[in-house]
């Protein structure tokens, strides 16, 4: 999949290629109980859309990772995601589950700490089919 014009966060594009986006659909209930004849009882909420990134294992222009980095790191509530739909894009209000990443290389000549294998987890705020 490697393309950089893939999603949006808040708006914003960044110029680091995603190699996987995945997508579940969860069904939440209001509530889901059985009957004392074993038939089962519930009441759906809806189905929410979560999407989960994951950006190159390097990426070269560490000034763009950081500009991402701290993007998902924001300390708000929600943002603003736009993502690939099953047809055209998607675009829905998401609050971030966990970033991780790790460390790759250091290079003590630049000043620069090289970091990768970064994935993001968006978890839709309100049902994306009721």
């Amino acid at each position: 999949m490697r393309s950089s014009k893939v999603f949006s966060i808040d708006g914003e594009t960044f110029d680091i290629g995603v190699v996987s986006l995945k997508r579940e659909a969860p069904v939440l209930d209001k509530f889901a109980e059985r009957t004392d004849d074993g038939d089962l009882q519930r009441e759906i909420i809806g189905v929410y859309f979560n999407y989960t990134m994951t950006f190159p294992e390097m990426n070269l222009d560490m000034n763009e990772y950081a500009r991402l980095y701290d993007k998902v790191t924001e300390p708000v509530e929600f943002h603003t995601v736009t993502v690939p739909g099953t047809i055209g894009s998607f675009t829905y209000q998401a609050y971030i589950t966990g970033v991780t990443d790790e460390l790759l290389r250091i290079d003590l000549d630049k000043n620069i700490n090289y970091w990768g294998n970064l994935q993001i987890k968006f978890i839709a705020k309100t049902p994306s089919r009721s």
